[in-house]
């Protein structure tokens, strides 16, 4: 899969050692230090959160942080932006609901 390599806010890639991470409590890995969205786009996962609404599914849309599409729960921490957000070893990555205080 492609990944990003230079990015318009981290700026250049560096790509760390291949890891597992946990997306929705299933295995998957990607490169420490990459952004948590370009480790699930390359895993093929395109729906990061639901609007609270309408249910409506949401996934990169601005990757520079500025926006609210990509945010998801990560380690029991909801809101967190996945385009600007290293990816560390075996964090738990989960879909989210809505965007809110808790999840």
């Amino acid at each position: 899969m492609m990944r990003i390599k230079e990015h318009p806010i981290l700026g250049e890639s560096h790509k760390g050692q291949l890891v597992t991470f946990y997306f929705d409590g299933k295995p998957m890995e990607g490169y420490e230090s990459e952004p948590i969205a370009v480790a699930l786009r390359a895993a093929g996962v395109m729906v990061h959160r639901h609007t609270q609404k309408t249910d409506a599914p949401r996934g990169i849309f601005c990757a520079i942080g500025r926006c609210t599409d990509c945010v998801m729960v990560v380690d029991g921490k909801a809101n967190v932006r996945t385009c600007v957000t290293p990816l560390v070893a075996g964090m738990k990555v989960q879909t989210q609901y809505g965007v809110s205080a808790k999840q």
